[in-house]
C-alpha cells in the first residue's frame, strides 16, 4: 500500500506549444520536513535530523539514516519507534496511517542499556530533499564507519542490469502519477525485485530500503542489486556501502567522487542504465557479460 499522504491534487493550466488549453487536475508528490529524534533509556529523547520528505515509511526512513549514520547498528538496540506521540511499532505499525502521517516528528526509543558515542551527536543535520551531504563535516568523517565490500563470487549477468529499470517503473505508482519522485530498489541476483521505496529525495529513498532492511535483521545485503532512479552521488555510494550492497546500479550519471569512493572500498559502480546499455565504472567482475 502506497502512503496516505504521498501526493496532492491541484490544478494547473497546460499550455503545448504555445497553445493555451483548459485548467485540469493534476498531483504533486507531497514533500514534508521530518524531524528524527532519539529517545534514551532515562526518558530524555533530543533532535538528530530534519530532512525534507515524502511522507509514509517515515519509521524505516528515521532507523536507515541512523543506521547509515554509524549511530545505530542493529534493530536490537531500537525499542519502538513513536511518530508524534503515536506508537507505529518497531516493525510495521496498525495505527491510523492517515492520523500518524499527519505528524512530522519521529522519535527512536532505544532499548535499555545501549550506549552511543555521543560525539556522533553533536552534529546536527538539517539535510534537503536534493543533498543528503549537507551539515557533514568532511568526507573522512562519512567514511569512517564504512567497511570494503567482501567479494566471494557474488555475480549477476548483464541482461539482469538490463531489465531493472523497466521493473521499477512498473511499480513506481506515485512517480507516475506525479513525476516527481526518486526510487530506490533492490533486486535479487535472479533479477527478481525484493523492494522499492520512493521519496522525492534520493537519499531518503534509500534510507527507507535500508531501514526496512535494517528492522528485519537482514544486514548486509551482500547478494542483492541497488537501482536507484537518478544520478549515483557520493551520498548514496556511502549508504549503500553501510548497508553492504556490493552493486550499485543508477539510471543516471555518477560523480566522480561516488566513483573514487566505490572504487577504494571495491563495490561494483553502474551507470547510464538505459536504452538497453550501461557503463561499468568499477568492479566489473561482479558483471557477467556475454562474449
Amino acid at each position: 500500500m502506497k502512503p496516505a499522504l504521498a501526493f496532492s491534487k491541484t490544478t494547473v493550466r497546460r499550455i503545448t506549444s504555445g497553445v493555451e488549453h483548459e485548467k485540469s487536475d493534476d498531483v504533486l508528490a507531497v514533500e514534508e520536513p521530518l524531524e528524527i529524534r532519539l529517545g534514551f533509556a532515562d526518558g530524555t529523547h533530543r533532535a538528530v535530523s530534519i530532512t525534507m520528505r515524502t511522507p509514509g515509511e517515515d519509521g524505516e526512513l528515521a532507523v536507515g539514516f541512523l543506521f547509515t549514520e554509524g549511530i545505530i547498528r542493529s534493530a536490537d538496540q531500537v525499542r519502538q519507534i513513536r511518530h508524534c506521540g503515536l506508537k507505529i511499532g518497531k516493525m510495521k505499525g496498525t495505527v491510523d496511517r492517515v492520523a500518524a502521517l499527519n505528524s512530522n516528528t519521529i522519535r527512536v526509543d532505544l532499548a535499555e542499556g545501549v550506549e552511543l558515542d555521543l560525539k556522533k551527536l553533536e552534529r546536527h543535520f538539517y539535510t534537503t530533499s536534493s543533498c543528503g551531504v549537507c551539515g557533514k563535516s568532511s568526507i573522512e568523517a562519512l567514511q569512517a564507519h564504512a567497511k570494503p565490500i567482501a567479494d566471494p563470487g557474488f555475480r549477476v549477468a548483464s541482461d539482469i542490469i538490463h531489465g531493472m529499470p523497466k521493473q521499477l517503473r512498473d511499480v513506481q505508482d506515485v512517480f507516475e502519477r506525479t513525476g516527481g519522485l526518486h526510487a530506490s530498489a533492490l533486486f535479487n541476483a535472479d533479477g527478481s525485485l525484493d523492494i522499492v521505496r520512493e521519496d522525492v529525495g534520493r537519499h531518503n529513498a534509500l534510507d527507507k530500503v535500508i531501514g526496512a532492511k535494517f528492522l528485519e535483521s537482514q544486514l548486509p545485503l551482500s547478494d542483492k542489486v541497488l537501482l536507484v532512479s537518478g544520478r549515483a552521488s557520493f551520498e548514496l555510494v556511502q549508504k549503500a556501502l553501510m548497508a553492504g550492497i556490493p552493486i550499485l546500479a543508477a539510471v543516471g550519471a555518477p560523480s566522480s567522487l561516488a566513483v573514487e569512493l566505490a572504487d577504494e572500498f571495491g563495490m561494483t559502480l553502474v551507470g547510464f542504465v538505459r536504452d538497453g546499455r550501461f557503463n561499468i565504472y568499477c568492479g566489473e567482475q561482479r558483471i557477467a557479460t556475454k562474449s
